[in-house]
């Protein structure tokens, strides 16, 4: 089940709940029982292994400092 972080703006405490994605939207209680809260926007970093190699920069062209126009 997904975890979202609220703030609330009586206390100032930031506090996460599990809730399903459906009651993500729906008004949260802090723990000190304020019902002024506000969902935070959680960023997520996703790590793994690429599954094929980076691309290999193009000489000659097109992109600023593979153009000269980087001084």
């Amino acid at each position: 089940m997904p975890r979202y972080e609220y703030r609330c703006r009586t206390c100032g405490d930031t506090f996460e709940l599990s809730r399903p994605m459906a009651e993500s939207s729906a008004p949260a209680d802090c723990p000190a029982g304020h019902d002024d809260t506000v969902k935070l926007l959680s960023t997520v970093a996703v790590g793994g292994s690429a599954s094929a190699p980076a691309p290999a920069p193009q000489s000659g062209g097109g992109g600023c400092c593979g153009g000269g126009c980087c001084g």
